[in-house]
């Protein structure tokens, strides 16, 4: 029982040293930051073109 709490416990930090991963981790953290400035650019892009349809469309009526 003594032999399997340690190599469970040497599993372990192993796998906390290990580095391997957070480069995917960083990545997909990157990916969903450019995604949320590009959806809020988007909105803000979007309503400054109805605003100006609006405005045209008053004119013309």
């Amino acid at each position: 029982m003594n032999n399997l709490i340690l190599n469970l416990f040497a599993k372990l930090q192993s796998l906390k040293n290990d580095e391997d991963g957070q480069d995917l981790v960083e990545y997909a953290l990157l990916v969903a930051l450019v995604a949320l400035v590009s959806i809020a650019a988007v909105s803000g892009v979007g309503t400054a073109i109805i605003s100006v349809f609006v405005a045209i469309s008053t004119s013309l009526a």
